[in-house]
């Protein structure tokens, strides 16, 4: 713990941590964070002590866990992985500050008063989950050329990610001269009955909305869609990272360096209101190759030419 007693902030993250092995499943995450935290001079383990919580994409866990923190009066709280989180450490709080990562537009949400005085005690990095849902339609229209019924998976637990995105895929298919269709799923169980109907109703291709569940759920998602010879699009690189067939969104790691450095700056005096929202502008289209040829689609030399990464 550093000389003047600050300590950053526990966690109400909705990461997937049943055991060590899923801290190992979002170590790219917290090597993100601590790079954030190292660029202001602080160290895990050396000069400052993290104290982590897992909700275990169990919602109605973030309150308990955020009230739990604030009794044990950390300095800050840094929070991802779902605006329910953000929701929980607010409520719990009005004083400690809050670094989050946000997947709308903190704003129109009612966590900041503007993007550059965000007031109160909350600020971050607003992380472009569902805004880009258009821009990730059209790539993927690019991919798959032969698609024109595409399904959308949605958790309808997170109803505001869910109508943003629902509202903007119907706008742009009606403009690329896609049908689309919505599918639900809040648990494991969903996901296999919306595959179900996808492949009995012969959708051409999966649209995975932005949501912490599925994020959890991506090596399943990925090998449904392998094994079915489903063409999919989500907004993270891990989908792709673990199969799945491409993906385009803000840099999850960036994101939370940023939040590392504002966690630093914070411990080292800033405050939270005088902290702008900081907008991700490190985008990234990643796409497995070796998933599209077993598809069989031929990976178009235009979205080679502007990938990111491309996963052989």
């Amino acid at each position: 713990m550093p000389d003047n007693g600050a300590r950053a902030g526990g966690d109400t993250r909705n990461w997937i941590a049943r055991s060590s092995r899923s801290l190992e499943a979002v170590s790219s995450r917290l090597r993100g964070f601590r790079q954030g935290l190292q660029e202001t001079g602080y160290i895990e383990g050396d000069n400052v002590r993290i104290l982590y919580r897992w909700a275990e994409n169990q919602f109605d866990r973030l309150p308990e866990l955020a009230e739990d923190l604030v009794r044990r009066q950390m300095a800050v709280i840094a929070t991802s992985g779902s605006d329910h989180a953000v929701t929980a450490a607010k409520s719990a709080t009005a004083t400690i500050p809050i670094v989050s990562i946000f997947s709308q537009d903190p704003v129109t949400l009612g966590f900041v008063a503007s993007l550059g005085r965000p007031g109160g005690n909350v600020t971050g990095v607003n992380f472009f989950s569902s805004e880009l849902s258009a821009k990730r339609l059209g790539l993927m229209r690019e991919l798959v050329p032969g698609a024109a019924r595409v399904a959308v998976l949605v958790n309808p637990t997170d109803a505001v990610i869910t109508n943003s995105t629902v509202r903007d895929l119907e706008a742009a298919g009606r403009v690329l001269g896609l049908e689309i269709h919505v599918l639900k799923a809040t648990n494991s169980h969903e996901i296999d009955v919306a595959f179900a109907t996808l492949l009995r109703e012969r959708w051409d291709a999966l649209f995975v909305s932005s949501a912490a569940f599925f994020n959890s759920r991506r090596v399943q998602l990925a090998n449904l869609t392998v094994r079915h010879a489903i063409p999919f699009v989500a907004g993270l690189r891990e989908y792709v990272e673990v199969g799945g067939l491409m993906s385009y969104g803000a840099s999850v790691i960036d994101a939370y360096r940023q939040i590392g450095l504002y966690t630093g700056r914070i411990l080292n005096g800033a405050k939270a209101p005088d902290l702008p929202v900081v907008q991700s502008s490190k985008f990234e289209l990643v796409i497995n190759a070796h998933t599209a040829r077993m598809l069989g689609l031929t990976v178009p030399p235009s979205l080679l030419a502007v990938a990111d990464e491309v996963i052989e």
